[in-house]
């Protein structure tokens, strides 16, 4: 009597397709956290509120080479149309698309980059656990709640006030942005939305920007660098993120989105040499588990 063997089932091929996409969003993640710490390394040069402006406007001229055709043609459309509310949208998502990065680089110039990304993170975690189920939702909230507790002592309790203010202004930036641009994309076709987004931020932003950083902002290296924090801080990662999303599903995407505070964090610590406590690190992975608990229990609800 002949026997075979049964042959388990190989892992590797199981766990193939995902390869492709955590690539893409880690690689995303990379992307963003690398231009966040170029700019904080510009605010020797030039403000906050300048590099904010000189990266939305880099961002916005980028996507109009890529996609203003179209996106003329979609608000060509709307005017046509008198469809008013759907022109309102993407202005909304712009507003807060805008809040979201003038409060970011502000916390940059304050506190670590770990610390401020993982604050500004609040924000999707909200929009989240509002949309799980609430036992589960509240458990999450709770581990956030306790992670930047530790974020607070980790920092021997002498967290700058004004810089953890702007990360969650950021925060509510954030969760303005994931509702906004859901609507936009429901409104507008292809990328219309996002183009008009960046560029209504980047008009919002303009005057602080030039309040602040004044001729300084036009100096050739300056434009060249806010060119390359643009790229990296918004181009480049949405690319990535849309071509992950096509590959894994909504749910799977959001824990992986995640990671962002501990890439700020290694990010912070490679470019910018800050250093963080134990205990500012054990709050981060408290933000990020809940973060990703709390994405994939809304998947499911």
């Amino acid at each position: 009597m002949v026997s075979y063997k049964v042959r388990p089932p190989d892992s590797r091929k199981r766990w193939a397709p995902l390869v492709l996409p955590a690539t893409l969003v880690l690689s995303a993640a990379i992307s963003v956290q690398a231009g966040a710490g170029i700019a904080n390394r510009m605010f020797g040069e030039v403000p906050p509120a300048a590099v904010t402006a000189l990266r939305l406007w880099a961002s916005a001229l980028l996507l109009l080479m890529i996609a203003g055709r179209s996106t003329v043609r979609a608000v060509a459309g709307l005017i046509r149309t008198r469809a008013w509310r759907d022109l309102v949208t993407p202005v909304s998502f712009g507003l807060a698309l805008g809040l979201m990065n003038f409060a970011i680089y502000q916390a940059f110039a304050r506190i670590p980059m770990g610390i401020a990304v993982t604050i500004e993170f609040l924000g999707p975690l909200t929009v989240a656990v509002a949309g799980a189920r609430r036992l589960p939702g509240l458990a999450w909230a709770a581990l956030a709640g306790g992670g930047v507790l530790l974020l607070t002592q980790g920092s021997g309790g002498h967290l700058n006030l004004a810089g953890a203010a702007f990360a969650l202004m950021s925060a509510a930036g954030w969760a303005g942005y994931i509702v906004t641009s859901r609507a936009s994309g429901q409104r507008l076709p292809g990328n219309a939305g996002l183009v008009i987004a960046m560029c209504v931020a980047a008009v919002g932003v303009t005057g602080p920007g030039l309040a602040a950083g004044g001729s300084a902002m036009f100096r050739p290296g300056v434009l060249l660098t806010g060119a390359a924090i643009g790229l990296l801080s918004s181009v480049v990662p949405y690319g990535l993120e849309f071509q992950a999303l096509r590959r894994v599903p909504a749910r799977v995407f959001g824990v992986w989105m995640s990671l962002q505070p501990a890439v700020a964090a290694l990010i912070g610590l490679l470019l910018l040499s800050q250093r963080l406590s134990a205990a500012e690190w054990a709050g981060i992975c408290c933000v990020a588990v809940a973060s990703a608990g709390a994405a994939r229990d809304n998947e499911k609800s």
